[in-house]
C-alpha cells in the first residue's frame, strides 16, 4: 500500500493559502507542520463543551479530565509507551529544563553529562547549565564532512562518570538520524541515564520507547500535526526517582510531577485529535505495514504503519531533490551520505546569496522554507556557516506533492543563475 497524497491534503484547510496568485506549497515542516481540520475542530470543541481546570466535581471539569486522560493514551501509543509514562508541557525546551533540573538535584560534583554537537540546543543548554554545580559537561564531535556523530569519540568520552547521556533521535538542521539504540545500550553498559530529543524524528518514522531502551524521550506535537505541546516519555521506573521541582499541592505521583500549574487542555485535547489523524492514516493506506506490532493495540499498530507510509512517500523525493541540488554550480548541500539515516530534510547554501536571501526569493514565488541555524546553533558553528547565515533548510511532509518538489527545484535553479 502507499500513501494517497490527494486524500491526505484535503485533511489541511492551511493548503488553500496563496501567493500572489500561487498556490502556497509548505516546505517550512521541520519548523511546524500545518494542522488537519479535525485538530483545529478537536481544539474549538474542548473550548466549547469541556473549558473548565482539572479535579472538580462538576460537568466540563469531568469532561475536562476525560479528554486528558484520552490524550495521554494516544500519545502513548504514538510512542509505544504506557499511558501513566508519558506528561505534558509548553515545549520540549521548557520539559527538558524541568528534567535536567530534576536529575541535577541526584548529581554530585564530578559527575558527567554526554551532550552532542550535532543537538537542538534545546538538548544542550539544560544539561550545559548544570555545570553551575560542578557537573562536568562532555561534547560528542560532528564530522562536519559527513554530518554524522563521531562514533569513536562517542566510546572515547562514555565512561564510568557518566551520568546522564543526552541526544538527538534526528537532526533538524540536516536530518541525520544517529545510532540512537546502540547509543543507549552504550550508555546502560556505565549505568547513565538517557535521554532523547525525538522533537524533529517524531514527524518522520515510528517512535518506539520500549525498543531504544531510553529512559526519557521528548518531542512536540506541533511537529507532526498537532498544536504547541511538548511531550516526555518518562520509563516508569526512571521516571519514579525523578526528584522534580513543584508547588507543595502539586501531585507526586508519575507522570503529573512534572507538570506545573493549569496545562494548555485545548492544546492537549488537539493532541489526540492529532494521533486519531495519524493512526487513520495508517488504517485507511497500511495494509500489510507495521506487521511487527500485531500484537499491540489496534491504533498502535495504525500508527506505526502510518509512520512508515511517511517514511516511504518522503524517502524517495528528497533524495531526488537532494540529487538536483548537488548537480547546480555554488550550492552545496549538508545531509549525511547515502549509507546513513536520514529523515526527508534538505539543508544547502548557495554561493554568492545568503541563506535569508534565498528564503525570501523562494517565499515570494510561495515555496515556504526556513533559513539561519534552527536552534542548532552548535552543529551550524561546527559547519563554519554562523557568520554566512547558516543554511536553506527544506523540510518535506506528507501533503507535499511530487510537483510542488519539482517546483521548489525549478525555483532554486532560477534564483542560483541570477533569475
Amino acid at each position: 500500500m502507499s500513501l494517497d497524497v490527494d486524500y491526505v491534503r484535503k485533511q489541511f484547510p492551511a493548503l488553500k493559502q496563496e501567493v500572489k496568485g500561487k498556490k502556497a506549497a509548505f516546505f517550512d515542516a521541520p519548523g511546524g507542520t500545518q494542522v488537519p481540520e479535525r485538530v483545529i475542530e478537536a481544539m474549538n470543541n474542548y473550548l466549547i463543551d469541556s473549558n473548565a481546570n482539572k479535579g472538580g466535581p462538576f460537568k466540563t471539569s469531568r469532561i475536562s479530565d476525560r479528554k486528558i486522560s484520552k490524550a495521554r493514551g494516544a500519545l502513548a501509543d504514538f510512542l509505544g509507551a504506557e499511558k501513566d509514562e508519558i506528561a505534558f508541557g509548553e515545549n520540549m525546551t521548557t520539559l527538558n529544563y524541568r528534567l535536567a533540573f530534576a536529575l541535577g538535584r541526584e548529581l554530585e560534583e564530578g559527575d558527567e553529562i554526554l551532550i552532542s554537537r550535532l543537538d537542538h540546543e534545546a538538548n544542550r543548554q539544560p544539561w550545559l547549565d548544570l555545570e553551575e554545580q560542578g557537573v562536568k559537561v562532555r561534547e560528542i564531535d560532528v564530522d562536519s564532512a559527513t554530518c554524522r556523530l563521531r562514533w569513536q569519540d562517542f566510546i572515547g568520552k562514555l565512561n564510568e562518570k557518566t551520568a546522564v547521556v543526552a541526544v538527538t533521535h534526528a537532526s533538524n538542521a540536516v536530518g541525520t538520524i544517529p545510532p540512537v539504540k546502540k547509543i543507549v545500550e552504550k550508555a546502560e553498559e556505565v549505568g547513565a541515564l538517557t535521554v532523547i530529543d525525538a522533537v524533529h524524528y517524531a514527524l518522520h518514522g515510528p517512535v518506539d520507547v520500549k525498543k531504544l531502551g531510553c529512559d526519557f524521550l521528548l518531542c512536540s506535537t506541533y511537529k507532526f500535526f498537532g498544536p504547541h505541546l511538548g511531550v516526555i516519555y518518562g520509563r516508569r521506573e526512571a521516571f519514579e526517582r525523578l526528584d522534580t521541582y513543584r508547588l507543595r499541592p502539586q501531585s507526586d505521583e508519575v507522570p503529573y510531577r512534572i507538570e506545573r500549574g493549569t496545562m494548555n487542555h485545548e492544546g492537549i485535547a488537539g493532541a489526540e485529535a492529532t494521533i486519531s489523524f495519524i493512526a487513520d492514516l495508517g488504517s485507511e493506506f497500511g495494509s500489510g505495514v507495521g506487521a511487527e506490532y500485531e500484537g499491540e493495540n489496534r491504533r498502535r499498530q495504525n500508527v506505526v504503519a502510518a509512520m512508515e507510509l511517511i517514511d516511504e512517500y518522503e524517502t524517495p523525493m528528497a533524495e531526488w531533490l537532494s540529487d538536483k541540488l548537488k548537480g547546480l554550480a555554488g550550492v552545496r548541500v549538508y545531509r549525511p551520505p547515502s549509507d546513513t539515516p536520514a529523515t526527508s530534510t534538505i539543508s544547502f547554501t548557495m554561493a554568492g546569496i545568503t541563506p535569508r536571501q534565498v528564503a525570501e526569493k523562494l517565499g515570494e514565488r510561495g515555496l515556504f522554507v526556513w533559513d539561519g541555524d534552527f536552534y542548532a546553533t552548535t552543529l551550524v558553528e561546527r559547519l563554519g556557516l554562523s557568520d554566512s547565515g547558516g543554511l536553506v533548510r527544506i523540510g518535506l511532509a506528507p501533503y507535499n506533492t511530487e510537483a510542488e518538489v519539482e517546483r521548489l527545484y525549478a525555483a532554486i535553479e532560477e534564483i542560483n543563475s541570477g533569475v
